[in-house]
């Protein structure tokens, strides 16, 4: 019998009963039997009535746990800590939608590869008052991708974890990170560092929809700066950190040029000036530039 674990942060979001329901009608090997997580990060349990009522007759159990203070490490950190024995954990958020073989498509990936994380996709569900030039780009979808050649981090959006016996066990996130963003990132990158082989499953698909209030150019850049930032963490070391910066530097002086010249159109001129943000994140987050808050805010950027 094989025990999964999913966990998931929620923060003032009623859509986090639809994304139960969505795992309550998982299709599972046989053999699986799961336990759901829920850490509530708000500072009151504004999240127990929605989720125990999604919950009320539920073929596997739920457990409602209030980690509040506004920081998403602490939930994710509670959620860690509530998976007990369970021999994976799995990851996703609390608006997200997950496709009836989501779990099953992960769990395949990880035996085939043998694998002690797998990493699949999110992928955006725009509505007709989406921008063209953001639908046509897909912005707000998050694909898995390999970093030099290998897979060395992922997201918290779509992830499964070995969990029983491994060295890592007692890693957490990083508190410093809970309110910018980023810990996810980091979390994966220091397991990766610790030994940890990961994959990506392609197929393992959970979906999102776009609400209105991200569908806008400062919305994209200030994921996009932090995005940056977060990708910093991959240089090791002060010359390499200094080289990542210059580097940087260099691509956001010619990414901001492409925009010049492809004013006329929206879709391109955006395109590079949000490129050229990354690359400003990634300059910051080498030189130890603070972090904004993204989470545990009311305007809908968490």
């Amino acid at each position: 019998m094989t025990l999964v674990a999913i966990t998931m942060c929620t923060f003032r979001r009623p859509e986090v009963a639809d994304t139960l329901r969505s795992l309550f009608a998982q299709q599972l090997p046989q053999g699986v039997r799961l336990r759901i997580i829920v850490a509530d990060n708000d500072d009151t349990p504004s999240g127990r009535a929605a989720v125990e009522d999604a919950a009320a007759g539920a073929i596997w159990p739920v457990t409602y746990v209030h980690a509040p203070a506004r920081n998403i490490s602490i939930a994710r950190n509670a959620g860690l800590e509530a998976a007990g024995e369970a021999d994976w954990v799995a990851f996703l958020d609390d608006d997200e939608i997950a496709e009836p073989d989501w779990l099953a498509r992960l769990m395949d990936c990880a035996a085939e590869t043998g694998a002690d994380a797998v990493f699949g996709p999110a992928i955006a569900d725009y509505g007709p008052e989406a921008p063209a030039w953001i639908r046509d780009r897909d912005y707000h979808s998050n694909r898995p991708a390999m970093n030099f050649g290998t897979v060395i981090t992922g997201h918290t959006c779509n992830a499964f974890l070995r969990w029983r016996g491994t060295s890592w066990r007692e890693v957490r996130f990083d508190l410093a990170r809970g309110q910018s963003g980023g810990e996810d990132t980091a979390y994966f990158l220091a397991l990766h560092r610790g030994g940890a082989r990961f994959a990506i499953c392609q197929e393992a698909i959970v979906r999102e929809a776009v609400p209105a209030q991200r569908l806008s150019f400062r919305w994209i850049a200030r994921r996009r700066y932090r995005s940056g930032q977060s990708f910093s963490a991959l240089a090791k070391g002060g010359p390499a950190r200094l080289q990542l910066a210059v580097t940087a530097s260099g691509k956001a002086v010619l990414c901001t040029a492409a925009a010049a010249v492809t004013l006329p159109s929206a879709k391109r001129r955006n395109y590079w000036f949000l490129r050229g943000i990354l690359h400003l994140g990634v300059v910051a987050g080498c030189l130890n530039f603070e972090q904004s808050a993204l989470y545990g805010t009311t305007d809908g950027s968490g």
